[in-house]
């Protein structure tokens, strides 16, 4: 840590520079930490709000959401989430071929601020509408914004690589820790609908940031790498339009039928968000354009994908099924104070913000002394660590279950901090993996595919609840658990295999 993270860390003489690097790192910084402050600070209310007013809602709490069930509220996170990701597809296809990296990112910005503004007008359409706009706002940022902190770095074996997206994921969970604290315990104490308008003011802020500091950026996120012939833009235009013809028909007829549920919603976009990543992945890994080299590590990429999706059905579940139990089941007196739901949204990015200079500077030390893990051990770890979790959260689970029963809030505690032990093996590591060996032709779309691996862990858990499957049930807390350890041991022995498909990108 000590080296990248001061001014002796390699960088040209005439490149400026914040702690070693380059000074654009702390314009996406600001930028990234804002719209995290705005997306977990609303993704903390989201489920207590679905739940509110209904049979699930915990008591005592405030009224005035939609009053789902908790399988479905889970089912509507869970989906919304995957939404998030899945849209990180075409932001990155955007930013290689229609508007570049950083114009992407500027409309993606002014997207998500209008989607928190429609969440902050009461009413479940506009609730839904508002939903739909920070999911498409989000996927078109996400890809790219994280694409840019590559550009910072002229080389991909530049050794500030690792510890500045680190440094970047920091950002992101300083958003996130102060998201509940904020926007949080405003919607959950006071009212919902205020809570969502600070998280547009959150969004608004960090667009400011990124327009007013742009001259810091590499010049290389304003390129379109791989710009839209005529003839393609006609294509994809017309195909989009049938697509949308297609399912404005298709609901309509569903409407007029009268059949029409918030399943009807819930089901095509879970089931697309597992077939798009086969899909993509096969798509790329076919393609007669990447050398033989790209196509091996390809091959590898694959098995960090998977391992990914595995990973993001048990941690993404802390804003869900353990937000619930949290709600319900949990004895939260602090001092007098009773601790908030929303407050425990803020231990996992507490927990990066304390431990990530830790594990940057551990894997710096490391790597000085030749001993720093390869990726797919780091992979490998984490998803031992995140099973083991789930073993951990059967225990209170147990004691609750067909009662009434209050555990200590403590469990929650050490829960999320094995999920960000776990998270900080994998997260940072997967983002610098995939900018390293991204072909060229797919620069941005990449770092889509790393995002496409949440959207399929999450529609597993979101294919589950609308199955109305009790995912707090302990029997699916431990056959979670098992799969997430199994598939840890799974790539620990083939580490050797993949390491090699990775060639010099270990």
């Amino acid at each position: 840590m000590a080296s990248s993270l001061t001014t002796a860390s390699p960088s040209p003489a005439h490149e400026r520079t914040v702690l070693g690097h380059p000074i654009g790192l702390a314009t996406l910084f600001m930028t990234e930490m804002w719209e995290r402050f705005s997306y977990y600070g609303m993704r903390a209310l989201l489920v207590l709000y679905l739940v509110s007013g209904g049979v699930d809602a915990a008591t005592g709490s405030q009224g005035g959401g939609l009053g789902f069930t908790a399988a479905t509220a889970t089912a509507i996170y869970s989906v919304y989430v995957a939404m998030v990701y899945l849209m990180a597809m075409p932001g990155g296809w955007f930013g290689d071929r229609v508007w570049g990296a950083r114009k992407t990112v500027a409309i993606a910005s002014f997207v998500i601020m209008a989607g928190h503004v429609a969440l902050a007008v009461p009413g479940q359409l506009a609730f839904f509408v508002g939903l739909l706009l920070v999911a498409v706002g989000s996927g078109l940022l996400k890809a790219n914004i994280s694409t840019m902190v590559g550009h910072l770095y002229k080389d991909a074996d530049d050794p500030r690589r690792d510890s500045g997206f680190t440094i970047f994921y920091i950002g992101i969970n300083v958003g996130a820790l102060l998201a509940p604290i904020g926007i949080g315990m405003v919607g959950e104490l006071v009212n919902w609908h205020l809570g969502f308008a600070l998280a547009a003011v959150g969004m608004g802020i960090g667009l400011a940031i990124f327009l007013l500091a742009g001259r810091t950026l590499s010049p290389k996120s304003s390129i379109v790498p791989n710009p839209l012939s005529a003839a393609e833009r006609k294509a994809v235009i017309t195909k989009a339009l049938a697509v949308l013809g297609v399912v404005a028909v298709f609901y309509g007829v569903v409407v007029a039928a009268d059949m029409f549920t918030i399943k009807w919603a819930l089901y095509p976009i879970t089931i697309a968000g597992l077939i798009i990543p086969v899909a993509v992945l096969t798509r790329i890994k076919r393609d007669k354009d990447l050398s033989p080299v790209e196509q091996t590590r390809m091959s590898a990429y694959i098995w960090f994908f998977v391992a990914a999706a595995v990973f993001w059905m048990i941690y993404d579940q802390g804003g869900s099924t353990l937000s619930l139990f949290g709600d319900k089941n949990s004895e939260r007196a602090l001092f007098g104070w009773e601790v908030p739901t929303t407050i425990f949204q803020s231990l996992n990015p507490l927990f990066v913000v304390a431990l990530a200079p830790i594990f940057a500077a551990m894997w710096v030390a490391l790597a000085r002394r030749n001993r720093e893990p390869s990726t797919i051990v780091k992979f490998s770890v984490a998803l031992v660590i995140v099973g083991a979790s789930f073993f951990v959260f059967a225990i209170p689970l147990s004691q609750t279950a067909g009662n009434d029963t209050k555990v200590t809030m403590w469990w929650l505690v050490l829960i999320f901090l094995m999920h960000t032990i776990a998270e900080l093996c994998l997260s940072p590591v997967g983002l610098s993996v995939t900018t390293k060996m991204a072909p060229q032709k797919y620069a941005s779309q990449m770092m889509g595919v790393w995002f496409l691996a949440v959207t399929a862990g999450d529609c597993i858990t979101g294919l589950l609840g609308l199955a109305e499957v009790q995912l707090n049930g302990v029997g699916v807390i431990l056959f979670q658990a098992f799969a997430a350890v199994a598939a840890g041991g799974a790539i620990f022995m083939y580490r050797k295999k993949v390491n090699a498909l990775m060639g010099d990108m270990n």
